[in-house]
């Protein structure tokens, strides 16, 4: 059994940093006690301002390119306009896995099949079982901001409520889908509003155990939402606070296996320092950029140097790879 909520907020409200990290860390032996700590190698790709044809060679080219950097999953995420119809759609995936039939299809997001179902008159159901019949294995929740209706999502492209949302992930979940659950936090919520979050995503999981893994993001400006930044007394979450919040998820997320240190938005050195703050997997190693960019080996050696073994694993965390 996890933390209770009113425990949970109490760890969000104390300044004991250690104490809360080793209780995370002590869950996190719990739940996989083997040592260790895995990685993922995929890439994203904005289909947005694909022509809305047939021609779907060019998008499949960046795949390749993807693949040959050894990836074995693709996020195809994006803006859903007019031109992207359900058709439009189910040829895409149709065509990239006839051209690579091994290759993950972990793709759109709660808020885009939610575009696509209303410009299409269908249900969701429908709408997420197409897709899944054309090649759509599984779905990312990084759309998720906080699951409470009375935040504001900034930086959102569709506004919708909590239970829309979650209802998209137990669709997935029925028709045997599994999905990811993430949060973006310190964007002017309250901790009241994390923990609400942190008990939606626990009661669908109770229900459906659907979500292959929970992954916490500090909001940050640059990619959440641009304008943000300009606003009087936004301050980004430090890595104190990212520290904390993803100890406190796991802890209280009980029933996930997978609790996410992530690489894409955190870098190598909070990313070690969470690892023995209950995270037991670093993410994408090809999706982080800019500052936060690592090579393979370099992820291997931080997760060995916090003393893990480091290992590749599929989108959703069912196959570890030797290498």
């Amino acid at each position: 059994m996890g933390i209770s909520w009113k425990e949970a907020l109490e760890c969000f409200q104390s300044d004991d940093l250690i104490g809360i990290g080793m209780e995370a860390d002590s869950v996190r032996r719990r739940l996989h006690p083997e040592g260790v700590v895995s990685y993922t190698i995929d890439g994203r790709i904005n289909y947005t301002n694909i022509a809305g044809s047939a021609d779907f060679e060019p998008l499949c080219d960046r795949i390749a390119g993807i693949v040959a950097m050894g990836g074995t999953s693709v996020i195809l995420q994006g803006e859903v306009t007019p031109i992207h119809t359900i058709a439009w759609f189910d040829g895409l995936f149709r065509s990239i896995k006839q051209r690579f039939p091994a290759l993950w299809l972990h793709s759109l997001s709660a808020s885009e099949i939610l575009a696509i179902a209303h410009q299409s008159g269908l249900t969701v159901l429908e709408t997420v079982a197409r897709l899944h019949d054309a090649g759509l294995d599984s779905i990312p929740g990084d759309d998720a901001g906080i699951l409470d209706d009375a935040v504001q999502h900034q930086g959102a492209r569709m506004k919708w409520k909590t239970e829309t949302w979650i209802a998209v992930h137990r669709v997935a979940h029925e028709l045997g889908m599994q999905t990811t659950a993430t949060m973006t936090f310190g964007g002017g919520e309250t901790f009241e509003h994390r923990m609400n979050h942190l008990e939606t995503v626990r009661q669908l999981q109770e229900e459906t155990g659907g979500f292959a893994s929970f992954t916490p993001l500090s909001f940050a400006p640059q990619r959440f939402a641009p304008q943000a930044s300009s606003l009087n007394g936004f301050e980004e979450a430090t890595a104190v606070e990212y520290l904390k919040t993803l100890a406190i998820s796991r802890m209280y997320l009980s029933n996930f296996e997978n609790v996410q240190s992530n690489l894409e938005t955190q870098g190598l050195k909070v990313l070690q320092v969470g690892l023995r703050f209950g995270g037991n997997d670093v993410g994408s190693v090809l999706l982080a950029e800019g500052a936060n960019a690592a090579t393979e080996e370099q992820v291997r050696q931080v997760i060995r140097d916090a003393g893990f073994k480091p290992v590749q694993r599929d989108t959703l965390y069912r196959t570890m790879f030797l290498n």
